[in-house]
């Protein structure tokens, strides 16, 4: 298993269910195609998202995933977490307003498929810091010296050497 190719899109979303949004995405996608949808508000960059994908990949291919499944190993390494339900609440589709972050692995373009169930809208990837030291818990002390994108990115690593 190993990425070729990820896109991550932002969206505006009104979730009833999110099972039926589950299984709306799984009906347009090819099984070997790879679309996780995350919790916008807790994503500080593109390079966040990468970075979390990378090490889920990378988790599989070293026999050091956290999940069974590679969705479900994404949201655990993106939420620099190693308990599932904690990386749920922290980046887990949620029912009502919504703002998302689509990653699209390994597979073809489906901006449109995805605008015609959700509102195409980049500027929910844009970081709200105080929100994000919020769900992270991140302290004054680490603040003093690295970025918020830095402290995910660093938790993100810390994930594999703390195994």
């Amino acid at each position: 298993m190993h990425m070729d190719s990820i896109q991550i899109l932002g969206f505006r979303a009104v979730i009833d269910s999110v099972g039926d949004v589950i299984d709306k995405i799984n009906s347009i996608k090819n099984d070997d195609e790879i679309i996780q949808l995350l919790n916008a508000d807790s994503v500080v960059s593109k390079n966040h998202i990468f970075h979390g994908v990378n090490h889920a990949f990378l988790a599989f291919e070293r026999d050091e995933n956290l999940a069974k499944d590679i969705s479900v190993e994404i949201v655990l390494r993106c939420s620099a977490q190693r308990q599932i339900s904690k990386a749920f609440k922290m980046l887990g589709l949620k029912e009502g307003n919504m703002n998302l972050c689509a990653i699209l692995i390994n597979s073809r373009d489906y901006t449109e498929e995805l605008s015609s169930i959700f509102t195409r809208d980049d500027s929910v990837l844009i970081p709200d810091e105080d929100k994000l030291i919020e769900i992270y818990n991140i302290s004054d002390v680490e603040l003093q010296n690295m970025s918020v994108e830095e402290i995910i990115i660093d938790r993100i690593s810390k994930l594999t050497v703390d195994m």
